[in-house]
């Protein structure tokens, strides 16, 4: 996890643009540099580094000796980097995985560059010989990147928004920051100035289809038919490849653990294979929550059967309540369930920061998209439906859970990893048939959990364990943590001012006063910025007024059953 900063064509003062970089500081602890680039004016780089791969090398802007022409600034992990440079005979100069972005950039151009990528990544990349810069975003947006680009040719570009929104106020007309797209590249044509001209927009990878890469990986190529038992082999095949590549790391490697059955997966996994390859510590796993909450009492039975060394992270109403605003600022959103899930992450992230040494994270964020596990997925009307909401929920995971997940963990300087977005395993579920992906016998991930039987991984009861979402589960089923959130939040918002929401916050207007609040909140950091999120998270299906899914009828789904 880092965190990259370019000016192209700006002639704000040197105080501005430092003032702006430092705006994301927290996602690089370890170093920062801010650098020019020689030969053309107004075009600078900063990068904050959180050293997670050669730590003597590993500084960016990343130049090597035998292109000294390119300039790179990424964020994010290359996996397949070893099997890249032994594909196509590459001599590294250092040990850093994103140094084969510019051995392939200069092999093949940035397209089959770009495709050939298995990992998650953000990129700036400057070619100053041919005057082009290329910007570039993994397929589900892991790593965030925001982009600034005026009508005279001035692009500024961050991991997070908050790090342009100085260089905006010094313009004279409004300037919009927007999210850049997962799964595309754009390049730009660069002038002796710096101005910049985007020339060309293209998507490389969608989440329904297997990447280019997979022709050179070294796993065998799986069996293609869809009978049961070869497609749940495939599955475990698939998700334990996705979590041992991931293993690539110099830093101490931990888990968030809810107890759900997505972060047990992740953590039994990971537990097993870091024993196959003999890491030289035990896994950490981390689970936050009042003591009788669903999440911790079950996260204490999988660390217990899988033996990681397990840490439980208090959590009350009143010090969640309190971490509110920060969670907004370091998010940039007001959506509901995103900011009530992130409170959550963001305290068990504080707390592995400052008392633990671990820094790499795994999680199971993507899970519930990938594979209908939310509740309300039962009432689809056709396994056609599903499965095209599936694919909808996948394209925004970069608007909410996937947010969520890397800014509360980069809030404290952590790095996020997600085995459940590997591409070859997310490109095979999807390409399984509709029918065998919905819910069943009133069991939401099916055919996942199905595929996971009779292992011993985990406990039955965690494999079998329904739904609860995060936000829900880290508090007493008698008071959910978004109903003391709620609580909290009458006083706050008044009656006068719902009556008016409409016309004081006319894009996405808040129809409760808690959402009422957290709009305020954001507006406050971000004023007029609103559209950076699209639409709120709500389930699909059902008369839902509340994305809980505690508040969900008892008839959307039977109960749970093995």
């Amino acid at each position: 996890m880092c965190g990259i900063w370019a000016l192209f064509g700006s002639d704000e003062c040197l105080s501005v643009q430092c003032t702006s970089a430092m705006k994301i500081a927290h996602r690089g602890p370890d170093a920062f540099r801010f650098e020019n680039v020689n030969g053309f004016t107004n075009c600078c780089f900063g990068f904050h580094r959180l050293a997670i791969v050669d730590q003597l090398y590993g500084m960016q802007p990343l130049r090597i000796k035998k292109f000294p022409f390119l300039w790179l600034c990424y964020n994010g992990e290359i996996y397949n980097h070893h099997t890249l440079k032994k594909k196509f005979e590459f001599d590294y100069q250092t040990k850093v995985d994103g140094e084969i972005l510019l051995h392939l950039y200069d092999r093949f151009g940035i397209q089959k560059m770009a495709s050939l990528l298995d990992g998650v990544f953000a990129f700036i990349l400057l070619d100053t010989a041919n005057r082009k810069v290329f910007l570039g975003r993994d397929t589900y947006g892991v790593r965030p990147l925001f982009k600034l680009l005026t009508d005279d040719g001035f692009l500024a570009v961050c991991s997070e928004a908050k790090g342009l929104i100085d260089i905006t106020h010094a313009m004279a007309t409004p300037a919009n920051i927007v999210p850049f797209l997962p799964g595309y590249f754009e390049a730009f044509d660069l002038k002796k100035n710096g101005k910049v001209q985007s020339i060309q927009m293209e998507q490389f990878h969608c989440c329904t289809q297997e990447p280019a890469h997979a022709i050179y990986d070294t796993m065998e190529r799986l069996p293609t038919r869809f009978d049961e038992e070869t497609v749940k082999s495939n599955i475990r095949s698939l998700f334990e490849n996705a979590v041992r590549k991931r293993l690539m790391a110099h830093r101490r490697i931990g888990c968030l653990l809810s107890g759900g059955l997505d972060s047990s997966l992740v953590a039994a996994t990971l537990v097993k294979l870091a024993k196959e390859e003999k890491l030289q510590y035990p896994i950490q796993t981390f689970s936050i929550g009042s003591e009788d909450s669903p999440d911790i009492i079950a996260a204490r039975k999988v660390a217990a059967h899988i033996g990681s060394e397990h840490h439980e992270v208090n959590f009350t109403a009143e010090e969640g309540i309190q971490a509110v605003e920060e969670v907004i600022f370091h998010l940039e959103t007001y959506d509901i369930t995103t900011i009530r899930a992130s409170v959550g992450m963001y305290l068990v992230s504080k707390y592995i920061r400052e008392k633990t040494d671990s820094v790499v994270i795994f999680s199971g964020e993507g899970s519930d998209e990938l594979t209908q596990g939310y509740i309300y997925f039962h009432k689809a009307p056709t396994p056609k439906a599903a499965a095209e909401d599936s694919v909808r929920l996948m394209k925004e995971l970069y608007l909410f859970d996937v947010l969520r997940a890397d800014r509360t963990t980069a809030a404290h300087g952590l790095e996020l990893r997600v085995p459940f977005l590997d591409h070859r395993f997310t490109a095979y579920y999807l390409s399984l048939p509709e029918e065998m992906r919905i819910p069943k016998h009133g069991v939401e991930k099916h055919l996942l959990r199905e595929s996971f039987k009779g292992l011993n991984l985990m406990p039955d009861e965690i494999l079998w364990r329904r739904k609860e979402a995060f936000s829900d589960g880290m508090m007493s089923v008698k008071k959910s943590w978004y109903t003391c959130l709620q609580e909290h939040l009458e006083s706050m918002v008044n009656d006068d001012q719902m009556e008016k929401a409409h016309k004081t916050f006319p894009h996405n207007p808040p129809c409760s006063k808690e959402a009422y609040y957290f709009r305020q909140v954001f507006e406050k950091h971000f004023p007029g910025r609103a559209e950076w999120l699209s639409h709120y998270w709500m389930p699909r299906w059902i008369n839902a007024t509340d994305p809980s899914a505690r508040t969900l009828k008892a008839d959307v789904c039977a109960p749970a059953a093995a």
